[in-house]
């Protein structure tokens, strides 16, 4: 059995994380924040809600109370201009970019026939062209800064899983070809671009609020931020352009004990990817069936 994560030592380093109010992204902004990174929180939530606990102001305490310094923008992915207005003011209050984690995103899970052009326009927006805006700006500031890292959170591209979710899967494997093209236009600049995707099911404000299991089935966010740590603590020349699970990531870096992630110890987490991914929580869903809605 491997020995537990070590993270890498981020000191001095500037991260962005989308996202970052609630959930997987707070999760892996304070992790980032813990390896020695001061953090951009950008997320649209000011404010805490009964259904959406968190803000980009309380995520900023909790990383201050780190020792790190911490920016929250509120930020409204869906707009253009307000990424880059973000990313402007990350640059010039926290001096430089290094990483960028675009975990915002929005859940839609519904045959072509059940989903409204605007459910549409809205995965879109908030997965694939959040994470093309977000990247696209940020590339200046990490060439000045002599290389970065770039971390879509979507799936390897497998046509298996569009059924029933395509508008869904349209906008995540938009964010998987970001990865993969970008990162070839960029690997002379010394910035990394990749796609991370979770085994199983992930405990988040989507998998609660939407139904998606039990806690029996999930596992913690730890592991995608975890796995988060190991793709930054590699060079950038050497997993550039992949689309990586995140328990794959962490065998790599040495870490074989994965229960220690399980929400109940002892579980067996529903898998999201590849052959044991065939349940009713992925597979195609039936006509009639009550569709998630949008996180």
């Amino acid at each position: 059995m491997g020995a537990p994560f070590e993270a890498p030592d981020l000191s001095g380093k500037v991260a962005i994380v989308t996202g970052a109010s609630r959930g997987i992204g707070r999760c892996v902004a304070l992790a980032l924040a813990s390896a020695g990174a001061d953090i951009v929180v950008a997320s649209r939530s000011e404010r805490s809600r009964e259904l959406l606990p968190g803000s980009i102001h309380e995520t900023a305490a909790e990383i201050e109370a780190l020792g790190r310094r911490a920016l929250a923008v509120r930020t409204n992915v869906r707009k253009a201009d307000e990424i880059e207005a973000m990313v402007a003011r990350a640059a010039d209050e926290m001096g430089r970019i290094d990483i960028l984690i675009h975990n915002a995103g929005a859940l839609w899970w519904e045959t072509v026939g059940n989903t409204p052009i605007k459910r549409f326009d809205l995965v879109v927006d908030v997965n694939a062209r959040a994470a093309f805006v977000a990247a696209r700006a940020v590339l200046p500031h990490m060439e000045q800064a002599g290389g970065g890292h770039i971390v879509v959170y979507s799936p390897p591209i497998d046509i298996a899983m569009a059924g029933g979710k395509v508008a869904y899967c349209i906008s995540k494997f938009g964010m998987t070809l970001l990865a993969h093209g970008m990162a070839e236009e960029v690997r002379h600049l010394g910035v990394s671009v990749n796609a991370l995707w979770p085994a199983t099911l992930i405990e988040s404000q989507a998998t609660i609020n939407h139904g998606l299991g039990t806690p029996a089935q999930w596992r913690k966010p730890d592991i995608l931020a975890d796995a988060t740590l190991a793709i930054l603590a590699r060079r950038a020349d050497e997993l550039s352009g992949q689309a990586l699970i995140d328990e794959d990531v962490l065998r790599a870096a040495g870490t074989d004990d994965l229960g220690s992630y399980s929400c109940v110890p002892g579980s067996q987490p529903q898998r999201i990817i590849g052959a044991a991914a065939a349940s009713p929580l992925w597979r195609h869903r039936a006509p009639g069936d009550q569709a998630p809605g949008a996180s």
